[in-house]
């Protein structure tokens, strides 16, 4: 079975768009998924469903496995995410569960991260030239926020002068929404940045959440390799050189609480979360 490089559906694919509608509606709803996801599981049905041809109430495990082992080269994630999708659709949604029952996700090798040195996040910082690529990656940097959940803020979920964030959105079943903060470094390429624009765009940034090449050129220049992604994983290393306890830096990054004390019995209002910020140094400009 050949797996389409195009993921348009045809029109017949034996269920409705109203009926798939209804899928990633309970996938919203009844499930509590994010936007992205919903999507995401969206389409890895509406994919399948095109190549097979079929009535998704006479699709057979042996249609499933076909499709499954034409993703072998793929990466374990993209695999595991299109099981994830068949196992809801099948076995919660229209109650099959004996077509996906017998399929295991892949395993995911374990890989060190490779965290940039802070010396090398200040050089790929001097090769951004733009105030708004400078103030979106010390943003990232300081605030250990997700990529689409900075480029979702607007400046009314910004208190700068406590240099706090809140973000907009009440987050998912598995990502949540806290307060987090930034450093002075940070707010001043923020104001600059926002002094430079002329408009009445309530957006922090005014960039596409789907595509962010902001820092493309600065990597091809340093030959570093720094993301959104990877701006994320430095904040939460450095916040742990700092001494910040773990439980801490979930709740800046958005994490839910995973041990009994982060739960029931750590001080996660916004005060104590700055003082933890402020104390760790993070609040100082030397911190990038």
């Amino acid at each position: 079975m050949q797996v389409p490089e195009n993921p348009d559906m045809p029109k017949e694919i034996g269920m409705s768009n109203s009926e798939l509608d209804q899928f990633e509606a309970s996938c919203r709803v009844d499930l509590q998924l994010s936007d992205r996801t919903v999507l995401d599981y969206g389409q890895h049905i509406r994919r399948f469903l095109a190549i097979v041809c079929k009535d998704p109430r006479a699709v057979t495990r042996e249609d499933v496995r076909s499709y499954l082992a034409s993703l072998t080269g793929k990466a374990p994630a993209t695999r595991a995410n299109v099981l994830k999708s068949f196992k809801i659709f099948f076995r919660d949604y229209l109650a099959r569960p004996k077509v996906v029952e017998t399929f295991r996700f892949p395993r995911r090798p374990f890989k060190p991260k490779q965290v940039p040195s802070r010396a090398e996040v200040r050089r790929f910082y001097t090769f951004l030239t733009s105030t708004r690529d400078r103030a979106l990656f010390l943003f990232l940097a300081t605030s250990g926020l997700r990529k689409g959940e900075v480029l979702s803020l607007n400046r009314e979920d910004i208190d700068f002068e406590k240099r706090m964030i809140i973000p907009n959105k009440a987050g998912s079943r598995t990502k949540r929404v806290w307060v987090s903060f930034f450093n002075e470094e940070a707010k001043e390429a923020l104001m600059e940045y926002l002094k430079d624009r002329a408009d009445a765009d309530p957006r922090l940034f005014r960039m596409s959440t789907k595509r962010t090449n902001a820092f493309r050129a600065a990597r091809r220049e340093t030959g570093i390799d720094i993301s959104p992604k990877v701006l994320r994983d430095f904040f939460a290393c450095e916040m742990g050189r700092l001494g910040v306890p773990d439980r801490y830096v979930d709740a800046f990054c958005g994490r839910a609480p995973q041990s009994v004390l982060a739960r029931h019995y750590t001080d996660l209002s916004p005060k104590r979360l700055s003082e933890m910020y402020d104390q760790a140094g993070s609040g100082s400009s030397n911190n990038t």
